[in-house]
């Protein structure tokens, strides 16, 4: 389709009941990665941090070992993968920043604060992409930065409420954006396949906790636990929350904007409340509440309907 024909398309109203399929496999993205926050607590207290981690994307890794025979086959199947190795490091860094921050602070809290991904990712793509963002992108941001600061400051207006973790987690939202983006970029540049390039980014992830985890004092390898929690946790973040979540998103990044790729699933944090609430057994204040609602609220400013001029 040409760019004169997209101009003159007819509009499609951006109403729930009519997203595109990969929008709505986005958003069932948000629901899991939701639940995350309290699987990877659960984990986490049970395991060090980046042995858990090599666990993890070690075991996914090896499901996916079957995806990568086909990387020969993309054009340029070299540039593709060293910039997919890229993406790996950066994923890396995400997710030392998320696991750490989770075990530091409530899962309520981070499902939250790693939300202001939607604040950062339009400057994000901004800078690395070069588009502009549009207004009500503009606006969902700021919303989505007062509801993050009524939940992070819920309990005062003090930073001696804040913790190293939701620090963290503010990193891993803005290492999101700049992952959004790049993500987007290489799969229009090269095109590798969903599942290929998630286990490249998954072999990527395994080897740089390891060697973190060898390379760091204090850190030895500990007898895995024997508990069904544990176990469970684990199955539901490789097989859910890592195969599934990341095959979705790294298709969805080069078929949409990575401003609404990260804005169609600013829900992630409201589910990740919920469910930490009633999993986990946490507390929010109305205050925590209001500000989370405020985050979720951005996503349906993105998409409501509204008119394309022609």
């Amino acid at each position: 389709m040409n760019k004169t024909s997209l101009l003159h398309a007819p509009a499609r109203p951006a109403t729930l009941l009519r997203l595109h399929p990969v929008e709505w496999a986005l958003l069932l993205v948000a629901v899991i990665w939701g639940a995350s926050y309290s699987a990877a607590k659960i984990a986490t207290q049970q395991l060090p941090v980046l042995q858990f981690l090599v666990l993890r994307f070690g075991l996914t890794f090896l499901l996916l070992v079957p995806a990568l025979r086909s990387i020969t086959s993309v054009p340029a199947w070299k540039r593709s993968l060293a910039g997919a190795l890229v993406l790996g490091v950066v994923l890396l860094a995400i997710f030392i920043c998320e696991t750490v921050g989770v075990s530091l602070t409530t899962a309520s809290n981070a499902a939250f604060l790693i939300s202001l991904c939607v604040v950062f990712t339009p400057w994000c793509e901004w800078l690395l992409l070069g588009q502009r963002p549009e207004r009500s992108a503009l606006i969902a941001c700021a919303l989505s930065f007062v509801g993050a600061a009524l939940l992070a400051f819920q309990d005062g207006i003090t930073l001696s409420h804040l913790s190293w973790g939701d620090a963290l987690m503010v990193v891993a939202a803005l290492l999101r954006g700049v992952m959004v983006c790049l993500t987007r970029r290489q799969g229009l540049r090269f095109g590798l396949p969903a599942l290929t390039l998630t286990a490249v980014q998954m072999g990527v992830m395994t080897a740089g906790s390891l060697v973190l985890m060898m390379a760091l004092p204090g850190q030895r390898w500990m007898p895995l636990p024997a508990t069904a929690s544990f176990w469970w946790a684990m199955a539901f973040l490789v097989l859910l929350c890592t195969i599934v979540a990341f095959f979705v998103q790294n298709h969805a990044a080069a078929r949409t904007s990575a401003s609404r790729v990260a804005l169609l699933m600013g829900s992630e944090p409201l589910w990740g409340a919920l469910i930490a609430v009633v999993w986990m057994q946490e507390h929010l204040s109305l205050q925590g509440w209001m500000g989370g609602l405020m985050i979720v609220g951005a996503t349906g400013w993105v998409l409501r309907p509204r008119k394309h001029s022609t």
